[in-house]
């Protein structure tokens, strides 16, 4: 299965967000640093996951 560059960056997001502590806050900073995602792209992908209800803020 083939995915794009912004479904993979968005899937590597959640699940660094998956694999910390429940409730510990981390930045996007933080995300884009251990998963390699540019940090511009990785705040649109967590402003669309944060619309989706997928994140929080």
């Amino acid at each position: 299965m083939r995915l794009t560059a912004k479904s993979e960056y968005g899937l590597l997001a959640m699940i660094d967000l998956a694999s910390r502590p429940l409730g510990s806050p981390v930045s996007a900073r933080e995300i884009s640093e251990s998963q390699a995602i540019p940090s511009k792209f990785l705040e649109q992908l967590l402003s669309t996951l944060r619309k989706a209800g997928l994140v929080s803020a």
